[in-house]
């Protein structure tokens, strides 16, 4: 717990009261001017509740709060510490925290036990908004004392003072949203907003985002632009091809122009939300077909990046070898499970479960919207059990990867990644190539695209059969296997030797001999089933003999083994006659 020097802070005296009397009719230069002495007295009678500070005191007065309320409300302190440093915070942190903690409780008119979610976040206001007023030059510590109130609300969620925990904010854009909004007509506005609401239901939030930018932005290009459309019924094709110019000139956030994926994106966000307004009706619709599929650039298919096996294992020794657990845990995690970023951050503490003598992993619901078990390796549960055994017992987060109380970020995620691959000198790799890497790997060693689906929480075989493409060493074993007999054929030019025939081309050489009529070939393909196969057998003048027994039981079996079930029953039933005949 960080230590604060109580032998200072005793009651004040009678004379000590009065030499402060006057303090509430000064001036804040006056106030911020007294001496420690009498500003540790005004500072035991704000943590009482005796006098009431302004916010600009609080901001610019340097009040001695913090070691006055640790022995006012000793008993929190304590509590309110301890917390604190089991969380992770450095003692330094600690001991702001706690200032900051009580100057909330000051502003609320409450104590720091008392304080709540409301009193939390009015107080951190107006804090805020004195800082601007007051300090407007320090941009640095304004931005510590959020950082401070976001710890003291973080602090107290995991002791069960307030129930909600916090959430970094970042720069409030809804003024500029609305303003945008408002710089479009009216009934333009309304209708894709209308339609904004309608997708909100069915749609994930973050895609509901992606919506409502994209037709934000496309109402105010149209309104600084062609002002003449006032509804969507005014659109027209005019109107989206002009939009295509601007898209592939326009610049994104980062200065470079839109690349056809974001491009293709927008383009896909008008033309679903004109058909949806076209089959759903009212009094704004489309007045015909504005985006086509043509629209859209074709995109580029690249090969999944991927490490090979050496770089694979540089990586994974590198990890092991960082003194950070997260790193070590993190990269063997994402690189023998293969998780997607987003995945491995959503386990929870309960995620590992016991079926039979073997754990799994149960993946919750993610970016395809379906959970998933994974086997899970006994050297990654024993990584899991050291994680968790440095987790504090308070600690009120349901997700494994915590750290200070707070979910660990995506980036965190990228830079465990990028610190590894830079200790293994192998250049940069991205938690995502870990993926591509593991189904690369599970491919060339034979596992069947069946279970890597399976494992990679796959919808469609579509998206694993992309790993068969680059399964290199799959493909360099069959290529060579090839060329060697290819090989032979040069060596032997006179005749061809008989290892060299290939299975397939014994196969192809048979099936013609056996499809050879009396005036020429049958060219229906291998796959292909023939319906007068057995035309002859069926025919009323067809005779046969005993002698002819095994030809005939061996169509019976090939019919039987191409599930031809009534060409079957016609040679089981010529069997017959000649079982009959015979006896």
């Amino acid at each position: 717990m960080p230590a604060i020097d109580l032998s200072k802070v005793l009651p004040p005296s009678e004379q000590d009261l009065a030499a402060v009397r006057g303090w509430p009719g000064m001036s804040l230069a006056e106030q911020c001017a007294l001496p420690v002495g009498k500003r540790r007295v005004v500072a035991w009678l704000i943590v009482t509740g005796a006098l009431s500070p302004s916010v600009e005191y609080l901001v610019s007065g340097r009040p001695v709060l913090g070691a006055v309320a640790a022995h006012v409300h000793h008993t929190f302190y304590e509590r309110f510490t301890g917390a604190s440093v089991d969380l992770g915070y450095q003692p330094s942190v600690v001991r702001n925290q706690w200032r900051m903690a009580v100057e909330l409780a000051v502003l609320a008119v409450t104590t720091p036990e008392r304080l709540n979610l409301r009193a939390i976040e009015r107080g951190k206001a107006h804090l805020m908004e004195a800082f601007d007023r007051h300090r407007p030059a320090s941009p640095g510590m304004k931005a510590v004392k959020a950082g401070l109130a976001f710890g003291v609300h973080n602090v107290l969620f995991h002791m069960g003072i307030v129930e909600r925990t916090p959430r970094r904010q970042g720069q409030d854009q809804s003024q500029r949203r609305e303003q945008a909004w408002a710089a479009a007509s009216p009934r333009l506005a309304g209708t894709l907003r209308g339609y904004v609401e309608q997708v909100r239901v069915s749609l994930r939030p973050a895609t509901v985002v992606h919506v409502e930018t994209t037709l934000r932005e496309f109402a105010h290009w149209l309104a600084a632009g062609h002002p003449e459309v006032r509804c969507v019924a005014d659109l027209r094709r005019r109107h989206i091809e002009a939009y295509k110019v601007h898209l592939a000139t326009r610049r994104s956030a980062r200065g470079a122009t839109l690349s056809k994926v974001s491009i293709a994106e927008a383009l896909g966000v008008l033309r679903a939300c004109f058909e949806r307004l076209a089959e759903w009706g009212g009094e704004d619709v489309p007045s015909g077909v504005l985006v086509f599929s043509g629209d859209r650039p074709l995109l580029d298919e690249p090969l999944p990046r991927f490490l090979d096996d050496g770089a694979s294992t540089k990586l994974l020794q590198a990890a092991r070898a960082d003194a950070d657990p997260f790193v070590r845990l993190c990269v063997e995690f994402l690189a023998r499970t293969g998780l997607r970023k987003g995945e491995f951050l959503n386990l929870r503490v309960d995620s590992v479960v016991q079926i039979g003598s073997a754990y799994w992993l149960h993946v919750p619901v993610g970016k395809l919207r379906t959970d998933r078990y994974i086997p899970l390796h006994p050297q990654l549960k024993a990584l899991l059990d050291d994680w968790l055994a440095g987790r504090p017992e308070q600690l009120r987060s349901p997700y494994l990867f915590v750290q200070r109380g707070q979910r660990i970020g995506y980036r965190r995620v990228d830079l465990a990644v990028t610190k590894a691959a830079r200790a293994a000198g192998i250049g940069h790799v991205t938690p995502h190539q870990l993926r591509h890497t593991l189904a690369t790997q599970a491919v060339n060693r034979g596992m069947s695209m069946e279970a890597i689906a399976a494992l990679l929480g796959h919808r469609s075989m579509r998206m694993t059969m992309v790993y068969a493409r680059i399964a290199s060493r799959t493909v360099a074993d069959e290529y060579f296997k090839v060329s060697e007999k290819v090989e032979a054929l040069y060596d032997a030019p006179r005749s061809l030797p008989q290892a060299a025939e290939g299975a397939q081309m014994r196969k192809l050489r048979a099936e013609m001999s056996r499809r050879m009529l009396g005036n020429g070939y049958c060219a229906r393909p291998v796959g292909l089933d023939c319906h007068f196969e057995s035309i002859c057998e069926s025919c009323t003048f067809f005779q046969t003999t005993i002698e002819f027994r095994p030809t005939l039981e061996r169509q019976r079996d090939d019919a039987a083994a191409k599930g031809q079930v009534a060409r079957q029953k016609i040679f089981d039933g010529i069997l017959e006659r000649l079982d009959e005949a015979a006896s």
